[in-house]
């Protein structure tokens, strides 16, 4: 076993991890002994996964999935390696320095690589002004919901901390109205989704783009899925 544990959001994100062996604990062994929890969008939800896989005696951690891009150089499916893990409320915490060069040189053969700073907000930014705002005002070149809730477990357990990010929805891109609603609550819910299209028949053309990135942004998790060197 290599004592990576890796911290996915949604069960989409950790199938790109590939086979899986469920265990008691909830947590499920993939095949290369590295631990895999599913944890639900939010930092809260994420540490909590972090510290199951802490207890289960991991000597890593890993922030894994998707990410929407702030910096508009970045297009969809590239990989992004941050160098800190960031909070709108001044909260920074730096990942392994040697282990994100060891992915990065893995990656960049298969994938465009970024690296810069990540912003971690308790909620999606979908309007492209408020992207371009947060990238004025943080640097960060892109934007998840969990990876400092990892970083902050790895920091309390004095355990290596890397964050593997793909991006999904650019900073030209805007997420649906629709499809915010139903990000609530740690799972995107189908029947909110549905119901908010039928509010707002408009919304669809935006799905229709998004649900394109969405199969991009999976095929370059699934790309470098088996990637996790520690």
């Amino acid at each position: 076993m290599n004592g990576v544990g890796v911290v996915a959001a949604l069960e989409a994100e950790a199938r790109t991890l590939g086979p899986v062996v469920r265990r008691r604990d909830g947590l499920s062994s993939l095949g290369d002994g590295a631990l895999l929890a599913v944890s639900g969008m939010g930092g809260e939800r994420a540490a909590i996964a972090a510290r199951r896989l802490v207890d289960a005696g991991v000597s890593a951690l890993m922030s894994f999935g998707l990410a929407g891009g702030l910096d508009p150089t970045l297009s969809v499916g590239t990989v992004v390696l941050p160098s800190a893990v960031i909070s709108r409320d001044g909260a920074r915490f730096l990942t392994s320095a040697g282990w994100r060069e060891q992915l990065g040189h893995a990656i960049a053969k298969r994938r465009p690589v970024a690296t810069g700073t990540l912003l971690t907000c308790a909620q999606p930014i979908g309007a492209v002004a408020d992207k371009a705002a947060a990238f004025r005002e943080t640097g960060a070149v892109a934007v998840d919901m969990e990876s400092l809730g990892v970083a902050e477990v790895s920091a309390a357990h004095g355990l290596p901390f890397v964050a593997v990010r793909v991006i999904v929805d650019t900073a030209a891109d805007v997420l649906p109205r629709a499809v915010l609603a139903a990000s609530r609550g740690g799972q995107v819910n189908i029947r909110h989704l549905i119901g908010g299209l039928a509010a707002a028949p408009p919304d669809l053309v935006a799905l229709i783009r998004l649900a394109r990135r969405y199969r991009a942004a999976t095929r370059s998790l699934a790309a470098v899925a088996d990637v996790r060197v520690a």
